[in-house]
């Protein structure tokens, strides 16, 4: 694995998450409330032996850019069959028109509840924490929202892209990918997003914005023998 994003939950807690950070030598893992992520320096038997004595809850998200054969103190929960997509910022010239407000601690039940509905991917009371949420709101209703995930060295994740199912087909999810891109940008960083390999809808959304599947990457739900 030679590019950062080969190995992105590592070199993101090693990096742009690296407050977030728990383990050390080569384990590292996030808080339970921010994110299920755990990874490796290198997916070797040895490293994987160390997690399962270093990481203190029983089920793990674990990602990786192949298909592989976990040791046998790992049982594997799900596998998720993912495409990492690379945005080129420099073609988005598209401005943000939608009214969009910073998501706050105050908004955290809104935001577990959309999640809950629509399934962006894990997302728990302190994932706010890895920061720049934003919302779009009917009245005082959170009806869409997108913010930040794993950031791995000059590589900012798209993340919690999600809209209720009664405010779809209204471009919010549009305006608010536009302006993660043009944050990202801003910070001179480069915006990358990780989505399911056969939700074509999305990536329909993702292409039309300016991004490109990177790679095949694949998720692992993972427990504890």
């Amino acid at each position: 694995m030679n590019h950062v994003l080969d190995n992105p939950a590592w070199n993101a807690l090693i990096s742009g998450n690296k407050h977030l950070a728990y383990g050390n030598g080569p384990v590292r893992y996030f808080d339970r409330g921010v994110s299920p992520f755990a990874a490796l320096e290198e997916n070797s038997e040895k490293n994987f032996r160390l997690l399962h004595e270093m990481f203190p809850h029983s089920v793990l998200l674990f990602v990786t850019p192949v298909k592989i054969e976990f040791p046998s103190q790992w049982n594997v929960l799900q596998h998720i069959h993912g495409l990492q997509m690379m945005c080129d910022a420099s073609a988005v010239h598209d401005e943000v028109t939608t009214p969009l407000v910073p998501l706050m601690d105050d908004h955290i039940p809104q935001m577990l509840d959309l999640t809950k509905l629509t399934n962006p991917g894990p997302f728990f009371d302190r994932t706010i924490d890895f920061g720049h949420y934003k919302g779009i709101f009917e009245g005082d209703k959170l009806v869409a929202m997108a913010g930040q995930r794993l950031h791995a060295a000059n590589y900012a994740e798209v993340s919690a892209v999600c809209t209720h199912p009664e405010h779809t087909g209204k471009g919010h999810a549009r305006q608010l990918l536009l302006s993660q891109i043009h944050r990202i940008k801003a910070a001179s960083e480069i915006p990358f997003l990780h989505v399911r390999y056969d939700n074509h809808r999305a990536i329909k959304v993702y292409q039309g914005l300016g991004f490109i599947p990177r790679r095949d990457v694949h998720f692992y739900v993972l427990k504890k023998v």
